[in-house]
């Protein structure tokens, strides 16, 4: 656990793309709201080890976000529920209920299909959100805390000592 929050300091403070950190935290979102063994969860997955993302930020954010979906639990079996007996998409569904992959992703499940909707609907502000705040955590709060006694005492920390590692700096300037 030490290693991952290292791992994700070192990208808040390293010159790493401000958007490839806020796309694995927005992954994260999707994949978490949803059941963990679930086909686009998989296709998530894929994703995120196809396409060039921070990995240890991507993990955060599942464990994160994983804890938030039982807040927001209600939320998604309502909004699964509401789509999925909707008079007016009841064609649809009938239609995709008979084919294979449909029955595979479990979309037939209110929960599964709520989470995937509000997974992706809610995304994009959590994307643009992430992006916001680590913006402004590069440029005011990391100088910001490098002034304090309690940051020059964990940069004498093992914690340090592992974010170093991972950043390959000697002197190190992060944290």
């Amino acid at each position: 656990m030490l290693t991952l929050l290292a791992k994700l300091f070192h990208a808040l403070n390293s010159d790493s793309s401000i958007r490839q950190i806020a796309l694995a935290i927005a992954l994260g979102f999707i994949f978490a709201l949803a059941p963990f063994f679930s086909l686009h969860n998989l296709v998530i997955l894929f994703f995120v080890l196809l396409i060039k993302v921070h990995l240890g930020s991507f993990i955060l954010s599942v464990g994160f976000f994983s804890a938030l979906s039982y807040l927001l639990s209600p939320v998604t079996v309502w909004v699964g529920e509401s789509l999925l007996t909707a008079e007016a998409l009841n064609p649809l569904f009938t239609e995709m209920y008979q084919l294979s992959w449909f029955k595979l992703a479990h979309w037939h499940h209110t929960y599964t299909f709520g989470a995937i909707v509000l997974g992706i609907a809610l995304s994009i502000p959590v994307y643009f959100v992430a992006k916001v705040l680590i913006a402004k955590y590069r440029v005011h709060i990391m100088a910001f805390f490098q002034k304090f006694k309690v940051v020059q005492a964990l940069k004498a920390s093992k914690f340090y000592k592992i974010y170093l590692g991972i950043s390959g700096n000697t002197m190190g300037t992060g944290l």
